[in-house]
């Protein structure tokens, strides 16, 4: 990861050169800003690239209205975040040290100008990704979470904040830090709270609410028009939207958790091509992710759409979950499949506290000192098993068959079984579950001797089934018996990810027949926007 400083030694290394500094000054305009003035607070539209000519600009720490980084910016570098490319919002406050002189462009022209100079875009989006890979590190952010360790509400806008690389600073409900922000917030010490900057303290917090705070949870006209409506934010969806936006297609990617699905919470994938160390999930997602917003496409989140209509001019009108809708000529489902809720009783009580479906870090944080136990026998259970083995002091892998041959990789296997932190229980089911305000023990039962064992755990993570997303679609296209779509010859059409209806198309691991790998999701959402371009433009 990088640091502040090394982000500001590579702009050195390599500056805008003069001809972009000139298509700078001809797309924009010089403004001087006395000492003391804020260029950018919190909150506020990232609505401008701002280059500098002469002065100093410093970060300034949105509780104490101090200089925040040892670090300053000024001649030849630039101000900006990585939420600049969807029109988000600024995360920190920007403050002029001295009189400081400064060229700005507006963002559509200067995202205008990156699509026609591709050199002086890859700068731009390099030193970007850094100062938010910076943020991540450091949990540097306006954004700060108190009592994340005992509010349920807190967590969920931690776990959103986190699987979706929103940097927050996460603060213990007794600590003094916690204390002396919520002072300085004039909020009462000692109780859970979502902050974001002294003026704003969240009321009953939610992922929503945050979203729209950071400009993530967009509004759009009454019935806004795209070319393309892509629903689902994995690998599959990503990869559309990379190449929707490549190819010039006005793209909408609506995702209802977090960018990158069940892929996004893999610690390590390690048969990706091109990563032969492996790559996080996350990591190889959010890669994509800024490609797509670099070529335009806009996303929105959390966001699930609840109804697609038809109408009469074979477009589709796309209702989200808070009523607002969207129109699309076209409609790439790419929801791809969640974890099934197992038959147990008290489940839904305990999740989000001991009960998870993904192995995060911040997941792994809870499992400190304490027995991991996952349920499931693929892959992902596979990479949570290895990732966990890191923080916990066990693990315990709970396979209802006999054998993981048919259903994890080899490699993956093979480590498993090395690892002495990690034991492997197979013909075993969960039977019941114990604890109070959170989960504290559990109780499996071997299937093939009838003996029940219990394990005192903290952390449960459910990997196991496949359930596809797709119950708003039954009306429009056709399904298989078990909820997947049907696509290419099984619908009736010529492409192999058509639909029965034309104008919507299905990627990923919601379509029925596809194969449950990352690799293939991206291919089927790479190819898949040439059919849409022929379609919308037909």
């Amino acid at each position: 990861m990088e640091t502040i400083g090394a982000d500001l030694r590579q702009m050195q290394r390599t500056p805008l050169s003069p001809s972009h500094v000139a298509a700078l000054r001809g797309a924009g305009t010089v403004v001087t800003y006395p000492a003391g003035e804020f260029l950018a607070r919190p909150g506020e539209r990232v609505d401008r690239f701002t280059y500098l000519e002469d002065g100093e600009i410093e970060v300034v720490n949105p509780y104490s209205d101090k200089r925040h980084l040892a670090s300053t910016l000024g001649p030849t570098q630039f101000m900006g975040e990585i939420s600049f490319l969807t029109g988000g919002v600024w995360s920190m406050p920007m403050r002029a040290v001295r009189e400081t002189r400064v060229i700005e462009v507006s963002r559509e022209a200067m995202l205008t100008l990156m699509a026609q100079i591709p050199e002086m875009s890859d700068i731009v989006i390099t030193v970007l990704a850094a100062r938010r890979r910076r943020q991540l590190e450091e949990r540097d952010s306006t954004l700060v979470l108190i009592g994340e360790d005992v509010d349920r509400n807190v967590r969920r806008v931690a776990e959103f904040a986190s699987r979706n690389r929103i940097p927050y600073t996460s603060l213990p409900i007794d600590s003094e830090q916690a204390k002396t922000t919520a002072e300085s917030c004039s909020i009462t010490p000692a109780e859970p709270a979502v902050i974001f900057g002294r003026e704003h303290v969240v009321a009953d917090p939610t992922p929503d609410k945050v979203a729209r705070l950071l400009g993530m949870n967009l509004d759009f006209a009454e019935d806004e028009a795209f070319d393309v409506l892509i629903v689902g934010g994995g690998p599959a969806g990503v990869a559309a939207a990379v190449y929707a936006g490549a190819e010039g297609l006005c793209a909408l990617v609506c995702e209802d958790v977090a960018i990158g699905g069940q892929a996004g919470t893999s610690s390590r994938i390690e048969n990706y091509m091109g990563f032969p160390t492996g790559i996080s999930g996350a990591d190889l997602i959010w890669r994509g992710e800024v490609q797509a917003m670099k070529f335009g496409t806009r996303f929105a989140m959390p966001r699930r759409v609840t109804r697609l209509d038809r109408l009469d001019d074979e477009s589709f009108c796309a209702t989200f979950d808070n009523g607002q809708r969207i129109r699309a000529k076209a409609v790439v489902v790419a929801t791809g499949v969640q974890y099934r809720r197992l038959p147990i009783a008290n489940l839904t009580e305990f999740e989000g506290a001991g009960i998870y479906y993904a192995a995060t870090e911040m997941e792994a944080r809870d499992c400190k000192g304490t027995e991991a136990v996952i349920i499931g026998g693929g892959n992902s259970a596979g990479q949570a098993a290895m990732f966990l083995s890191r923080s916990a002091s066990s693990v315990r892998l709970l396979v209802r068959g006999s054998s993981l041959a048919a259903s994890m990789s080899s490699y993956l296997t093979s480590r498993l079984e090395a690892d002495p932190a990690i034991q492997i229980e197979y013909g075993a089911e969960v039977t019941a579950l114990h604890g109070s305000s959170h989960l504290e023990s559990v109780t499996f039962r071997n299937s093939v001797t009838g003996t029940e064992h219990d394990v005192k755990t903290r952390a449960l993570f459910v990997m196991v089934g496949a359930a596809p997303n797709t119950t708003w679609l039954a009306d429009l296209i056709k399904l298989d018996d078990k909820g997947f779509v049907c696509t290419g010859e099984a619908a009736g059409a010529q492409s192999p990810y058509a639909t029965s209806c034309p104008g919507i198309f299905a990627v990923g691991d919601v379509r029925a027949g596809s194969v449950k790998r990352v690799a293939s999701a991206v291919g089927e959402g790479s190819v898949v926007i040439s059919k849409v371009w022929e379609f919308v433009n037909r």
